[in-house]
């Protein structure tokens, strides 16, 4: 047993029935001639194989009575993979297209705390012999730099077979520990208050000794434009990819002297500033959007979160493609800066102390409340992949994307996640944002090649020959 962290926690409070806070990752397998028969039995067969190192998926969520403090993983518990892994046919012609629909079905629903936070989806019916393996995963059990080592865990990544290990279960906890267990666990919080304190001191003194000044966009996180996508989300999900190479954006970003960061906020922020004219009829005011930052990128590392959220001003309000990338840059270092100045850690230490019962509370509030996310208009997030291919049963991983989940009031997440030669975009809606995501995707390919030709660069995309075709 281990106690959740006050932020995994609070990502667990916030789910409400219309947030869902599960993220997904998606893995398009090639089937070549030997592994054309690959069946979803034969699929559970490789994941009980590997069960015993993706120690996450054998973690079950443990409430404490009377919400008397954050809940604790069961961490080795039986998991039915009968129920855990679920075949999925897609219709056709099996294009991205499709796929990018089912997983939209597939995101709409909550996971059962019951069981273990998880599911995976075996979907069939892509077209060039292909399949995908979607895994659908709770943001209280692993970010999006753990779950990329977790999928390196779970593939091959050349590395060799390694032999089934069977992996001993635990007896479930009784009443009287959990309430043991908590009584001391706030015990040691307590003891641990003076060092929490001094944490958050000694940032503060790092930003007043700086002498920075925050921007005025970050100086009114309660105030973000309202916007199409901000509103109280409906339960539905809809989905949509797009692949770019990870070539031409290292190329445009050396161009332009700025981050693969930086490019990604700055596409979205021509993609936004388009639909925003389109939707609402204008785009005056910068979005604030909330950018995750790791500061654990351990290999090792397959849960728990281990980030902080930063507002970044996107300047949806230029209309010159170089401008939004100069004003993105400049504050993406800004904020990059004072996170650091003020201390990555300080709200996940503070988290261990928020009380269960007010914080599930608080979010269900919010996520029925009529106005729109005082703090922020959408989730905008880069997270670095497998640099190398993996392998599922043998069967070679040509595709990998990612997205986290929405939050209340803002009706869209950006992810975009990188893998060996690609830059796979992922959108995630609710249903009533916007009737087809792919409008935001589309729009943030038309971005990048605008912003090339801006900076003197070929308009013309790199093909990826590995990825699907557009939708």
């Amino acid at each position: 047993m281990k106690r959740l962290s006050g932020w995994d926690a609070v990502l667990l409070y916030s789910e409400t029935p219309n947030v869902h806070m599960h993220t997904l990752k998606v893995a398009v397998i090639e089937l070549d001639a030997e592994h054309r028969g690959f069946n979803v039995e034969q699929f559970r067969a490789v994941l009980r194989g590997r069960l015993y190192k993706l120690e996450p998926f054998r973690y079950q969520l443990v409430d404490i009575p009377f919400k008397f403090h954050h809940p604790m993983w069961r961490e080795n518990c039986e998991v039915d993979l009968d129920y855990h892994v679920r075949p999925w046919r897609l219709p056709a012609p099996g294009g991205r297209r499709e796929l990018d629909e089912a997983i939209g079905e597939i995101a709409s629903t909550a996971l059962d705390r019951s069981r273990p936070l998880w599911e995976m989806y075996f979907i069939e019916g892509l077209a060039d012999n292909r399949i995908a393996v979607v895994g659908k995963i709770h943001h209280a059990l692993a970010d999006g730099v753990a779950s990329a080592n977790l999928m390196a865990q779970g593939m091959d990544l050349q590395r060799g077979r390694d032999v089934a290990r069977d992996y001993p279960t635990d007896p479930p906890p009784t009443r009287g520990e959990l309430v043991r267990s908590a009584f001391r666990d706030h015990l040691r919080q307590v003891g641990r208050i003076p060092a929490t304190v001094r944490y958050t001191g000694a940032g503060l003194g790092r930003v007043r000794r700086s002498g920075r000044r925050l921007s005025p966009e970050l100086t009114r996180p309660f105030t973000p434009p309202p916007s199409f996508m901000n509103h109280v989300l409906t339960p539905g999900r809809r989905f949509a990819t797009a692949t770019l190479a990870l070539a031409d954006v290292k190329e445009t970003g050396k161009a332009l002297g700025v981050t693969i960061n930086d490019m990604v906020l700055s596409v979205a922020a021509g993609a936004l500033r388009t639909l925003l004219v389109r939707y609402d009829g204008h785009a005056d005011h910068p979005l604030l959007a909330s950018v995750p930052m790791g500061y654990d990128f351990s290999p090792e590392r397959i849960s728990g979160n281990r980030f902080s959220g930063v507002l970044v001003p996107l300047p949806v309000d230029a209309d010159d493609a170089l401008e939004r990338v100069r004003r993105v840059n400049e504050a993406a270092t800004e904020a990059k800066e004072t996170n650091q100045l003020i201390g990555p850690e300080l709200i996940t230490q503070w988290a261990a102390y928020f009380p269960p019962a007010a914080m599930e509370a608080l979010f269900r509030r919010m996520s029925l409340s009529e106005g729109q996310n005082k703090t922020l208009n959408l989730n905008v997030s880069n997270v670095p992949g497998p640099r190398e291919h993996g392998r599922v049963g043998g069967a070679l991983v040509t595709e990998i994307y990612s997205v986290g989940p929405l939050t209340a009031g803002a009706g869209v997440n950006i992810t975009v996640w990188s893998y060996v030669d690609q830059l796979n975009i992922s959108v995630l809606t609710d249903a009533v944002t916007i009737e087809d995501p792919h409008e935001i995707t589309a729009a943030m390919v038309t971005e990048f090649s605008a912003i090339r030709r801006a900076a003197g660069l070929p308009e013309e995309l790199t093909v990826i020959q590995a990825a699907m075709a557009p939708a």
